[in-house]
């Protein structure tokens, strides 16, 4: 099922669950992939969420207040000050007015106390979603000549258009949202395929050269930059 296909609750989602106990974590996962057609990617630390948020398009982020690396509250001030507009629910044990004070002010759209009902979490993420979501017709992603249209999966350079396989497709939309940005083999590979994939990072650097041959140089220079012994990225 195409991420944003029409289901019972709307348009689907893509979400980021940042939570530590495995057993609420993988619960939680399972419910948002089962009952909201969600695509979930599921980390356990701050740092994780941070990178996570800022090197993806998240529809609403789940933050967990009590986390190693970097709690929930502190995780989402900082992606409130790195620009991040998208969605963000804090879950934490904490349930004192103050508390909650804090977490919204720090940047948090709602708040849910632990433990709670499956349903109400799931109905929160769906009040959410509508109040932040951005038709997909208008999402689309332009640096310089060259236009990303996830509406119809379409790539134009200069008004011509270019033709990409599906992971092709995948990973140039990932280099342009993180314009300016090197993106490691490792965290291309995660988000592309899944860490679990049996996949070899020499892959990425194939696919890579696959793009650069159909996308024109840009000032005599190559659109995708490598970064030796690091990764990609695309200038802003």
């Amino acid at each position: 099922m195409d991420l944003w296909e029409i289901t019972e609750w709307g348009a689907s989602m893509k979400i980021l669950l940042a939570e530590d106990d495995a057993r609420l974590g993988k619960l939680t996962a399972h419910m948002l992939k089962t009952r909201m057609n969600g695509e979930v990617d599921w980390v356990t630390t701050g740092t994780d969420a941070f990178d996570y948020a800022v090197t993806s398009s998240y529809d609403v982020v789940v933050l967990d207040w009590m986390m190693p690396e970097g709690n929930g509250r502190d995780t989402c001030a900082k992606l409130r000050l790195h620009g991040y507009s998208g969605a963000i629910l804090m879950l934490t044990a904490k349930d004192t007015l103050h508390d909650r004070v804090d977490g919204l002010d720090a940047g948090a759209d709602d708040y849910l106390v632990k433990p709670f009902e499956m349903d109400e979490l799931l109905a929160r993420l769906r009040a959410l979603t509508r109040r932040n979501f951005v038709p997909l017709e208008d999402d689309r992603i332009t640096i310089g000549d060259l236009e990303l249209r996830r509406a119809d999966q379409t790539v134009t350079q200069g008004g011509r258009g270019v033709q990409l396989s599906p992971r092709e497709f995948q990973i140039l939309e990932l280099l342009m949202r993180n314009k300016g940005r090197i993106l490691t083999r490792e965290i291309i590979l995660d988000k592309v395929w899944g860490l679990d994939a049996e996949v070899n990072l020499k892959a990425i650097d194939a696919i890579i050269k696959l793009i650069r041959k159909k996308l024109k140089p840009d000032a005599s220079r190559e659109w995708i930059q490598s970064v030796r012994g690091v990764g990609y990225k695309i200038d802003a």
